[in-house]
């Protein structure tokens, strides 16, 4: 499940065009990581220590396999199965579309490695936000164009299921939704309704937490994390790399810059201040000897052990 470190990640990457569509609503950046945390945070915590880009990220976050089990359990809504999907107009086309993105994401994600080698399963959610197939009968080509592999689509998506969860609830005259507040829209927003006996126990069970309760987690985590690297990344300190696939050392703070070499996962360095005006990168000292080797992205590093200055001579 996502941690600061990821959560950091998600603000660096996604927090530009979450800040520009959030303009005018009653919503904060924080309420809408929470949301991402819990529809598809243990898919791009993952993914994103892959060596990934963004763009691969958002097209992989995918999920939801579970159909219809007679007499009365498993998915009520359209569609149920893969029979129901093909009955439907163009219905071979997004079930070959939801198959791949199975599999695609199957290849990172272990959990999903038993469904995806079952012919006839595939995704009902999909986008960081998990927009529900139950939407493809009235927007077939949102799914058909493959619209939610792109951040900015899919986020307008659940800003728009945010809303309706603000007025199904009365409280569309509020100029800022307070945390309380927000985790019942998104409550309704998991489940189309919000019953106020059952406060946060309401949504998808895990058999650990509710829907509602992940979210109140999520959202008071994401508000301790600060994406200002300055305070994370000081002076002076020992980092790890955490990225699967390693990570790249660049000339410069940006990849537009060469890299000369991979950083393997577990590779401990200093880091030695952030990059001036993108606090995104980090200059590291990979011997501690005081001589800088290049630039890391630094949301691939997590805090190391400290080492003990050296006994006074």
């Amino acid at each position: 499940m996502p941690n600061t470190q990821d959560i950091r990640w998600f603000k660096h990457t996604f927090g530009a065009e979450i800040a520009a569509a959030l303009s005018g609503t009653a919503f904060d950046s924080n309420q809408i990581v929470a949301i991402a945390c819990q529809e598809t945070g243990y898919i791009w915590s993952t993914l994103r220590k892959a060596g990934l880009t963004a763009a691969q990220i958002t097209a992989l976050c995918v999920g939801d396999t579970i159909d219809f089990k007679p007499p009365d359990k498993g998915r009520s809504a359209f569609p149920r199965n893969k029979a129901a999907l093909l009955a439907e107009p163009q219905g071979q086309q997004m079930f070959d579309i939801a198959r791949a993105a199975l599999v695609g994401m199957a290849q990172f994600i272990d959990d999903y490695r038993g469904a995806a080698a079952n012919p006839v399963k595939f995704c009902h959610g999909f986008g960081i936000f998990q927009r529900d197939l139950q939407f493809f009968k009235d927007d077939p080509e949102y799914f058909l164009q493959r619209r939610y592999e792109v951040f900015a689509d899919t986020l307008q998506h659940c800003l728009a299921e945010l809303r309706r969860g603000v007025r199904k609830l009365d409280l569309e005259a509020e100029a800022h939704l307070g945390d309380a507040d927000f985790c019942k829209v998104a409550i309704a927003y998991n489940t189309g309704r919000y019953k106020p006996s059952k406060g946060l126990r309401q949504g998808y069970f895990d058999g650990v937490k509710y829907y509602g309760e992940y979210i109140a987690d999520y959202l008071a985590l994401s508000r301790t994390v600060s994406t200002d690297l300055a305070g994370q990344l000081g002076q002076s300190g020992q980092y790890r790399v955490i990225a699967r696939s390693g990570l790249k050392l660049r000339s410069g703070p940006g990849t537009d810059f060469d890299w000369d070499r991979i950083l393997p996962l577990g590779t401990t360095l200093q880091v030695v201040h952030r990059a001036g005006a993108d606090p995104a990168w980090a200059l590291v000292d990979l011997q501690a000897d005081g001589i800088v080797d290049g630039y890391v992205f630094a949301s691939f590093l997590e805090p190391g052990a400290t080492e003990a200055p050296p006994a006074p001579d």
